[in-house]
C-alpha cells in the first residue's frame, strides 16, 4: 500500500481480470493525450469511440514476458495504470502512465511511479511531450526524486513520424527493489 496525504492507494500488478477496467482507463488516457496531439491530423477516436490500443494488448500478454501492467486503486475504485516494457532487456521503459484527474496533484502519481520503478531495478527511460506542460513538470520531478542529480533528458525523433516534434525522454538508474 502507498499512503497519500488523505488516501491510501494500492499499486499492484494488473491481472487478466483487470483488463476491462484498464481498457476503460485507457480511453480516458488517450482522450487526455489527444489535447496535446501536434500532428497535422489530430488523433480522434475510432468510429466505435475507442482509441488504438496496441499497448493494452502488449501489456496483457501480447508482448510476452517483456511487459508488465499495473493498476492503481483507491479502495475498490481504479485511479490509474502503468505499462512497463523492456523487462527482458537492459532498459525498462515506462510505456504508458495515467492517473485520473480526481486524484492528481495529491501525490498518487509520484508514489505510483516510485512503486513501479522500484519493482524493476535498473536503467529506466520515460518519454513525454513538450506540448504537455503538466507532464514536463511531473516527469522532471520524477527524475529528480528517483535519481537526484543523476538523471538525463534528451529529445528524440518519433520513429516513422517525421511530422511530429521529437519526444522528450528522461533516463535514470534505480537500484532499490521492493516486493509486492
Amino acid at each position: 500500500m502507498t499512503k497519500t496525504s488523505s488516501t491510501t492507494v494500492d499499486i499492484r500488478p494488473a491481472t487478466p481480470a483487470d483488463r476491462p477496467t484498464v481498457e476503460r482507463l485507457w480511453l480516458m488516457f488517450r482522450h487526455d493525450l489527444s489535447e496535446f496531439d501536434t500532428a497535422a491530423e489530430p488523433q480522434l477516436p475510432n468510429p466505435d469511440g475507442t482509441f488504438r490500443s496496441e499497448r493494452v494488448d502488449a501489456a496483457f500478454g501480447g508482448g510476452g514476458d517483456d511487459w508488465a501492467p499495473y493498476l492503481f486503486l483507491r479502495g475498490e475504485r481504479p485511479v490509474g495504470f502503468a505499462f512497463v516494457r523492456g523487462l527482458s532487456g537492459p532498459t525498462r521503459v515506462l510505456n504508458s502512465f495515467f492517473v485520473v484527474r480526481g486524484v492528481r496533484r495529491g501525490g498518487v502519481g509520484l508514489r505510483a511511479v516510485q512503486d513501479v520503478v522500484r519493482r524493476h531495478p535498473g536503467r529506466w527511460e520515460i518519454a513525454f511531450q513538450d506540448a504537455n506542460p503538466g507532464a514536463v513538470a511531473f516527469w522532471r520531478r520524477v527524475g529528480e526524486d528517483l535519481a537526484p542529480g543523476e538523471w538525463n533528458e534528451e529529445r528524440r525523433p518519433v520513429p516513422q513520424r517525421a511530422d511530429l516534434p521529437p519526444d522528450v525522454w528522461i533516463s535514470f538508474r534505480c537500484g532499490e527493489a521492493t516486493r509486492g
